[in-house]
This record gives C-alpha cells, sequence and structure tokens, in this order.
C-alpha cells in the first residue's frame, strides 16, 4: 500500500491527522536475532567477539521494542567488556525510560568518558537531565549537540524544549535565531515553523507525506510530527491533547526514534500528574 493511497483514505476518515498502518517488524531483523543466538553458542568466541554479539543482539532487540531483553544483552556485553561506549548510551536511555535519572547520567558520563566525541550522548544526556527536572544543565547538553550540527531541526528543536523549561520568552528568542541555519528543503525544518507560528497544524500535518517514497518513511515522519505536536499542546498546558498525540506516535511503531521512546514516558507523567491533582 503506497502513501497516496493511505493519505486519500484517512481524508475521508473522521480523523482530522493523517494515519498510517503500525510499523511492521522487518522478519530480516528476526532472522538476525536468530543468526547472531546461534553464534553465541560457540565455545570458541573470545571475550571481545562474544560481547560484540551481544552488542549487536542487544541492537536488534532495541529496535524492535523488545528493551527488557536489549538490556539484558547490553549488560552481558559490558561484562565481557566494559569499554563499549556505545553500550552504555543505550543503558542509560533505558535508565531515562525508567525515570532512574541518576543511573543515567552515570551511564552518559562513561560514553563520554570513553568517547568525548560521541555526539548523541549528549542530546541523550540533555534529555535525561530534561526529564529529571534539571534543564539548565540539559540547555547546556542541548547546546553542545546543536553546535556539531546548526543545520539540523531536530537537535534546534530539542534546544528549544529544554530552553522552554527554563525561559519560555528567551526560549521562542533562541528557537526564532536558530531558525536560520535551517533549509526550508529538509522537511523537518517544518517543525521549526510549527513552532514558530509561521505555518498552522492543518497546514503542517496536510504536508506531512511530500516527498515520501515508502511505508516506512511515511511512518517515522508522522512519528516525529506526532511527537513535536504533543509535546507543543503539553507546553500549553492542554493535556489532553497531548495524550492524544503521544499515543498516536506510539502507534507508528518506530521503537528505534527517541520521539517513540520518549513518548511513553511522556503519558506516564500526564497520568503522575493527573493522580497528584485527584489526591491532592
Amino acid at each position: 500500500m503506497g502513501c497516496q493511497s493511505t493519505q486519500q483514505q484517512v481524508t475521508q476518515s473522521v480523523l482530522p491527522i493523517p494515519f498510517t498502518e503500525p510499523l511492521q517488524a522487518n522478519p530480516r531483523t528476526q532472522i538476525e536475532i536468530a543468526r547472531y543466538s546461534e553464534l553465541l553458542n560457540s565455545p570458541e568466541l573470545t571475550r571481545s567477539q562474544r560481547a560484540e554479539l551481544y552488542h549487536i543482539r542487544g541492537k536488534l532487540y532495541d529496535s524492535l521494542g523488545q528493551s527488557q531483553l536489549a538490556q539484558i544483552d547490553f549488560n552481558r556485553a559490558l561484562k565481557l567488556q566494559p569499554d563499549m561506549a556505545e553500550v552504555y548510551n543505550f543503558l542509560g536511555i533505558h535508565h531515562t525510560l525508567r525515570q532512574e535519572y541518576g543511573e543515567a547520567y552515570e551511564r552518559f558520563d562513561s560514553v563520554l568518558e570513553l568517547d568525548d566525541s560521541y555526539d548523541y550522548a549528549y542530546l541523550n544526556r540533555g534529555i535525561a537531565l530534561y526529564y529529571g527536572s534539571r534543564p539548565e544543565l540539559a540547555v547546556d547538553d542541548f547546546k553542545r549537540f546543536l553546535a556539531n550540527a546548526p543545520d539540523d531541526a531536530y537537535r534546534v528543536m530539542w534546544l528549544y524544549i529544554g530552553e522552554h523549561a527554563v525561559d519560555p520568552e528567551a526560549a521562542k528568542v533562541s528557537l526564532q535565531k536558530n531558525s536560520t541555519a535551517l533549509s526550508d528543503e529538509v522537511w523537518s525544518t517544518q517543525l521549526v515553523k510549527l513552532y514558530l507560528n509561521e505555518i498552522s497544524e492543518a497546514k503542517f500535518l496536510a504536508q506531512v507525506s511530500t516527498g515520501v517514497k515508502s511505508q516506512k518513511e511515511y511512518a517515522e515522519r508522522l512519528c516525529e510530527a506526532y511527537f513535536y505536536i504533543a509535546k507543543r499542546y503539553k507546553a500549553q498546558g492542554n493535556n489532553l491533547k497531548a495524550a492524544e498525540f503521544f499515543r498516536l506516535t506510539l502507534a507508528t511503531n518506530v521503537f528505534e526514534f527517541v520521539e517513540h521512546k520518549y513518548a511513553r514516558l511522556e503519558l506516564r507523567l500526564i497520568r503522575e500528574e493527573q493522580l497528584a491533582k485527584a489526591n491532592s
């Protein structure tokens, strides 16, 4: 089923937003997991080889949303070879998702001690600091992450999200300034335009499928679009609409994207906020 036919069906639906089928697990990934599992049974592997196989299989589990199995493999990998920066990065994300922020900071610090050029450790530590209610420190990491690629709209967005938690007015000024480095030829720039109120939500959603070449790409783009729309509603105090779009983010099944990972945490935080209000 092509993206265009999906879009036409959505237009006729009662839903006022574009939608697509949830991304299906790639059979090749499941075959690769079986192959690595077989290789791990070999007694002839060195410690380094076994650690790398656990690392690879852990990433495959993670891409399927099987976080517990992924974490088991990542911990096995580190036991065998404790200098694997990427493994610490994955474990840091898992700790953040469980709201174990202290452990998350330690894992990301370990990444940067092993490899200070590991760019995404700054993003992921920044996200952990943001959710851990330390936005000023998060902003420092988001700034460093953006400095390495100032033309990346997603980096601009995360810096804005962090700065908004510190000072919403200053964050808007910063977003406007950072937007000048972005290209209109890249779809993700539309996210920034939405946040700057340069385009309406309706117009933003209407062009989500523009230039999409596969169902997978469409699901990935919707995952991003839903998440940042949800964050916008949450910042406006509209938790009901925010929760609706966070659920749509999860429905895409794009497990590998940070937007999908943190949509689940966002929903948990909204529930906790509602419970706190009900019990106060």
